[in-house]
């Protein structure tokens, strides 16, 4: 059967989390959503955007050891640890390999489980239309347990969940209506996506301009020794058009040639830099020393010493 992959549904992001019985709620592990196939004779693996993964992963390929079926189509999250967290930064170096002859070795390197939490199709026939409740009991009935394939765990109170994901520090949660048939290229609130975000103030060393108008802002932070290290860009958050136009406005006197960052940001070529005096409230849900912030948004400017601005700040 030669498959054609589908997009997967899609959570709605919001910050209350459901109540009832209907609803269920699972860890959002922070990895690279998967799907897998299975004809009866060979495995094929699809990313969200439906770009293959067949070889990026090739633990995956021996379905025989974590289902029993005789076709299916599964849903879940490719992840890698890192200091015993799963890690975007570390599961990008498996999803993001370009050189697939360098797999066997990378596979050593970085490990991966594969957390599955729905399934679509089972022997022959397509399930979406069945209520999540049933998908559910159709996973557990197929799974047999394996080393780096797990089902992922559902839980009854989803408030609970969350406080112990902002303690254990993981992405968020994702709560869903057991009622719930699966429409694919879907996205609404039958699912909901709940993130841990934390918040730093940064440093604005630098814009980018689009029609004259600033469009993004390149953000850093002060180390021990007053140097300006680059964090990450962000152009989008709270504000309106008409902050942006004001932005533009008042930051001509803080105009200057030199960068003021001691690494080089990857958004540089069209970058005008600024004297790092203006410091910006910043949400994001995953910083790491050495890397950029990972979906940050600017919740607004403020008034707070640059200098105060630190690599090593606590969220």
């Amino acid at each position: 059967m030669k498959w054609t992959p589908i997009i997967p549904f899609e959570p709605v992001e919001s910050n209350t989390i459901p109540q009832g019985k209907q609803w269920i709620a699972q860890v959002k592990w922070d990895g690279v959503r998967v799907c897998t196939y299975w004809d009866g004779k060979e495995v094929k693996l699809f990313n969200r955007k439906r770009n293959e993964r067949t070889y990026h992963y090739p633990e995956l390929l021996k379905i025989d050891k974590y289902i029993h079926a005789k076709s299916a189509i599964l849903d879940g999250e490719v992840i890698a640890l890192k200091n015993g967290k799963p890690s975007f930064y570390e599961v990008m170096k498996r999803d993001g390999i370009r050189n697939l002859e360098k797999i066997s070795f990378i596979q050593q390197q970085v490990p991966i489980t594969y957390m599955i939490f729905d399934i679509l199709y089972l022997n022959h026939k397509w399930v979406v239309s069945s209520p999540l409740s049933d998908r559910l009991k159709m996973l557990q009935e197929i799974y047999k347990p394996c080393n780096h394939v797990q089902l992922v765990a559902s839980f009854e109170d989803g408030d609970a969940l969350f406080e112990a994901v902002k303690e254990q520090n993981l992405e968020g949660i994702v709560v869903k209506d057991l009622t719930s048939t699966y429409p694919v290229n879907g996205k609404d609130r039958r699912w909901i996506k709940k993130k841990n975000y934390h918040d730093l103030i940064a440093v604005v060393g630098g814009v980018t301009f689009r029609q004259s108008i600033v469009n993004s802002l390149l953000l850093g932070l002060f180390d021990e020794e007053n140097r300006l290290w680059y964090i990450g860009h962000v152009g989008t958050g709270k504000l309106t058009q008409t902050d942006w136009k004001s932005f533009t406005q008042m930051i001509h006197p803080f105009f200057q040639k030199e960068m003021p960052f001691v690494n080089k940001p990857s958004r540089n070529k069209d970058a005008t830099w600024l004297k790092p005096l203006i410091t910006v409230k910043i949400k994001y849900t995953e910083w790491i020393e050495g890397h950029t912030l990972r979906q940050p948004s600017i919740q607004a400017f403020v008034k707070h010493p640059p200098h105060q601005c630190r690599l090593n700040q606590k969220t």
